[in-house]
């Protein structure tokens, strides 16, 4: 059996206001906007890098997930509160960012907990931390 040559096209992330979650990924990172669908009052944003056609981030409403009950709703707002809902760690090649900075980690904001930056909470439902280094 050979490998196979496997690549991530897309990963899920939920969000609680499209408004700032666009502007944060398209605004603040760059990210192009691939699409941007709305339905009944909710939104799923597509963004990605520019140079990299074939990775994409859906931004989506989690109350719209299929076959999810009322009560567990209920959870995936508290887990995405609380930062244990989703998570995604972007990062650049060597060069392209300062080496004294890390490459930020993504995941929701926490309400609960003090962030290690607290100006590091975003509007678009995420907290950015920065893991040490290698």
């Amino acid at each position: 059996m050979t490998a196979m040559d496997i690549t991530i096209h897309s990963t899920f992330l939920p969000h609680d206001d499209p408004d700032a979650s666009l502007a944060f990924y398209r605004d603040t990172l760059g990210f192009e906007v691939r699409n941007d669908v709305g339905y009944g009052g909710m939104h799923w944003i597509t963004v990605g890098p520019a140079d990299k056609p074939g990775t994409s981030i859906v931004l989506y409403p989690p109350a719209a997930t299929p076959g999810v009950t009322d009560d567990e709703r209920r959870a995936i707002v508290e887990m995405m509160a609380k930062g244990s809902y989703a998570r995604i760690i972007l990062a650049t090649a060597r060069g392209q960012r300062d080496p004294d900075q890390p490459a930020p980690v993504s995941r929701p904001a926490s309400t609960s907990r003090p962030t290690s930056a607290p100006d590091q909470r975003r509007p678009s439902g995420h907290e950015w931390l920065y893991p040490s280094p290698r």
